[in-house]
């Protein structure tokens, strides 16, 4: 009986979405349908990609709480010169290591374990570069058990993150909560709702 429900729990449902643009455009990206993942709306990530523009087109993206890596890889697809993902589950990682063998895994960097831990070191490698990078925070809802403190943790990392590091940070996060003005030395430029979901950008204060 024990075997039979262990190899229940095993079969995770898989839903798939596809890259909007650029290179590998019609790529099929899989989700697996766990309580920690989601996929970033395709009408959320096209504003953000009309966002950007090409804007990032030879540039680092870092995506902490990839997921499936929906939002790197379409950032890899739009032109980015290197993704570095970083995730903790490993169903989700799984996923996302199949996604990157789906586009061009020689410019894809997967961590996998707590972002949080893993963050500095991923900093580290797109510090060197010299140039500026961007980052996309989507934390998992607050509303989940045991995520009480995930926004304030990761205000906490993005307050970490230099002007001459970062062109941009963009946070995915709840409708409901009220994202602070400035972080650090980033100040926030810009706000878009989209249902329960938000996107709120912070650039580098002007000196």
């Amino acid at each position: 009986m024990k075997e039979h429900t262990k190899r229940v729990k095993e079969k995770i449902k898989l839903f798939t979405t596809t890259i909007i643009a650029g290179e590998f455009k019609g790529k099929r990206i899989e989700i697996p349908d766990i309580a920690t993942t989601r996929s970033s709306k395709s009408i959320l990530r096209e504003s953000f990609f009309n966002t950007v523009q090409f804007d990032i087109v030879g540039r680092s993206f870092v995506e902490v709480f990839a997921g499936s890596g929906s939002v790197g890889l379409e950032a890899l697809s739009r032109g980015a010169a290197q993704c570095y993902f970083m995730e903790y589950n490993n169903v989700a990682f799984r996923s996302l290591e199949n996604n990157i063998r789906q586009t061009d895994p020689s410019r894809c960097h997967a961590f996998f374990g707590d972002s949080f831990v893993n963050f500095a070191t991923v900093y580290e490698l797109v510090k060197r570069q010299g140039e500026k990078s961007y980052f996309y925070f989507d934390p998992p809802f607050s509303t989940r058990d045991g995520m009480d403190d995930i926004y304030d943790k990761t205000l906490a990392l993005i307050e970490t993150i230099e002007p001459e590091v970062c062109e941009m940070v963009t946070v995915e996060h709840m409708t409901a909560l009220t994202m602070p003005e400035e972080i650090g030395a980033l100040e926030q430029t810009k706000k878009k709702k989209f249902g329960r979901s938000s996107l709120t950008y912070y650039k580098p204060k002007e000196r």
